[in-house]
């Protein structure tokens, strides 16, 4: 009886909306009436500010295989912004997924997205969409529905070299709808893997910024980094993730402890833009597992820790757009903390002996970037207070200042972390190919970030992004266009000389695989780290050339043969078109297609 009466629903509905008297979109997909008015809690429920920082629930793999499902869901707040979250079927958010070199992951990923939870802007993107139709249509196939749209979502399983193929880790065509059955992903994390910090995160073309934003994200661990770095077994870990989201309270003036700061200016995005001052308004509030942090105030969430107890702490910059730059002051004194993995690859040494640990009293954290890191809590009746220093982003960036993040209590009852670092290891077996420093570069690229308005007489016009190799026509990536911009076969490395043609900071971020950086705009850079994101400084004026990075791509990896893309990782860009597509052909290839010109 229901069935058909929303049925009948369904079909005057779409009268209305094809004679354009009705544009509520999505009513058709909400999949009962209580669900239609808002779900009767609050599946994305986030802890209090203030509050004790919670540890993300674990998921550990088991006989080889990790298995769950997984939904996500969205609720607008009364701000009218949307909060987006992963849940498990008991309703825990955004669980630690655990795994080991060799395990298989399957994940099966419902969409639950509605409609009537989307911000006021996604909603209007759907009004020229049908919402439903009054002949039922056969399920569509989520690998090539061509369907990228607020509704939409998939996973991309970032800095895991996995293959860009539809099931692991496709996001230009894997696309799943809330009326499509739970989309099974399913691959082996290779045997290979460097162990370390990983993530999973939407990446629909378009929405990526604003489902992150809201929430949409989760960390993975590939089990096994005290192999890689003896000196950490045995340590207690905290996993952190610190997203961004819009701010709570964006009409207060800055807390009376700050200095007096001129009139807050508003850049493209319509955030705060930088001032150049390290205070003021930013353009995100931050959070850490959840927890809110925000403007202007930032009382610190709490991390209850044993007095003077070594931690390993795993921390993942979940945000859309904003970077960290990571300190923590014991008595307010910069504390030194032990970095031993970047972007989930541990320290190298020089293939004979391990690295000896670098110790630095600052971390830089681009968007989606990890560190991994010892740190010593606060003595007893000392605190300790993790903080993000103001990052310079340049005139055209946004505002990025300084904040507190958490208080470090010290305290001999505190719980112990719910995980710690095996004890015992097996040292990690030596690397098959050559490291990648000794590795000669078969050709050298030039490719550089750009933007411009889209209206060069109205300065309020749209901002358009790109990433454009050199004799190429900038323009926005196009999602309609399978002609890749780069070809290369599987066993080459490359060297990318990567520039940034604008004013704002910008975090260069490929998938599928690793580089090492080389040289920054011309200075040799000696890091025993590989990575997948790294900042691309911005021009200034002043400059006589335009300031760049320079990496080593590898592309020996037989899982990297496939078509998958490159772009800045401030999600609002990539959204906006600073995007790229590279086709890795087999090595028994015999001849490159040609690229976009």
């Amino acid at each position: 009886m229901y069935t058909a009466l929303r049925r009948m629903a369904c079909r005057f509905v779409a009268s209305l909306v094809l004679a354009g008297l009705f544009s509520l979109a999505g009513w058709c997909a909400s999949p009962s009436p209580i669900l239609a008015q808002g779900w009767p809690m609050d599946p994305c429920a986030r802890p209090a500010v203030g509050s004790v920082v919670p540890e993300p629930a674990d998921l550990r793999s088991h006989n080889g295989e990790l298995q769950l499902d997984l939904k996500i869901r969205n609720v607008r707040q009364k701000d009218g912004a949307a909060h987006y979250c992963y849940l498990l079927p008991d309703g825990t958010q955004s669980p630690t997924l655990r795994v080991h070199p060799g395990d298989y992951l399957i994940l099966h990923l419902k969409n639950e997205l509605l409609a009537n939870q989307l911000d006021a802007s996604d909603q209007q993107s759907l009004t020229t969409q049908p919402i439903c139709t009054a002949k039922p249509k056969k399920q569509s196939n989520a690998c090539d529905s061509g369907i990228m749209n607020a509704m939409s979502s998939n996973l991309h399983f970032h800095g895991l070299t996995v293959p860009p193929v539809c099931h692991q880790d496709d996001v230009l065509k894997t696309s799943v709808q809330p009326t499509d059955a739970a989309f099974e992903y399913r691959f082996q994390i290779p045997a290979d893997e460097p162990p370390g910090l990983y993530w999973y995160h939407p990446h629909i073309h378009g929405f990526s910024s604003k489902q992150v934003q809201g929430g949409a994200s989760g960390a993975l661990i590939v089990e096994g980094i005290e192999r890689a770095v003896p000196e950490i077994a045995g340590l207690p870990e905290r996993v952190l993730v610190i997203r961004d989201q819009e701010l709570v309270n964006p009409k207060a003036a800055p807390a009376r402890s700050e200095p007096v700061i001129p009139k807050s200016l508003v850049e493209s995005d319509g955030d705060a833009a930088n001032n150049g001052s390290g205070f003021g308004k930013p353009a995100k509030d931050l959070s850490i597992n959840f927890v809110p942090v925000p403007y202007p105030d930032y009382k610190p969430a709490v991390i209850k820790i044993k007095p003077g107890e070594r931690q390993f702490w795993r921390v993942l910059n979940a945000s859309s757009i904003t970077y960290l730059n990571l300190a923590l002051l014991v008595q307010r004194k910069p504390q030194l903390l032990g970095i031993v993995a970047i972007d989930g690859v541990p320290i190298k040494g020089d293939g004979k002996s391990h690295a000896s640990i670098p110790w630095v009293d600052h971390i830089g954290i681009p968007p989606g970037a990890r560190v991994e890191f010892i740190m010593n809590g606060p003595p007893p009746g000392g605190t300790g207070l993790l903080v993000s220093r103001t990052v310079d982003t340049g005139p055209g960036g946004e505002n990025v200042p300084n904040r507190a993040l958490a208080v470090l209590v010290p305290d001999a009852s505190a719980p112990a972390p719910v995980s710690s670092l095996p004890k015992m290891h097996v040292p990690l077996a030596a690397a098959s190919l050559p490291p990648l420093r000794q590795v000669a570069p078969v050709r050298t690229r030039r490719l550089y970030f750009s933007e411009k308005l889209s209206d060069p007489n109205d300065p309020n016009s749209p901002t358009e992004f790109a990433i454009t190799v050199e004799g190429q026509k900038p323009k926005p990536f196009d999602p309609r266009s399978s002609m890749p911009n780069i070809v290369v076969k599987q066993g080459d490395v490359e060297d990318w000389i990567i520039e940034n043609r604008s004013n704002e900071l910008h975090a260069f971020h490929i998938h599928q695989i690793h580089f090492l950086v080389m040289d920054l705009s011309g200075m040799p850079v000696d890091e025993p780290f590989l990575r997948d994101t790294v900042n691309v400084p911005y021009f200034k004026n002043q400059m006589l050339s335009y300031p760049s990075v320079r990496v080593r791509m590898d592309f020996r990896d037989p899982n990297t043969v496939g078509t998958f893309v490159y772009h800045c990782h401030l999600l609002e860009h990539e959204d906006g078109g600073m995007m790229g597509l590279i086709r890795v052909l087999s090595r028994h290839a015999k001849s490159f297609p040609r690229s976009t010109q």
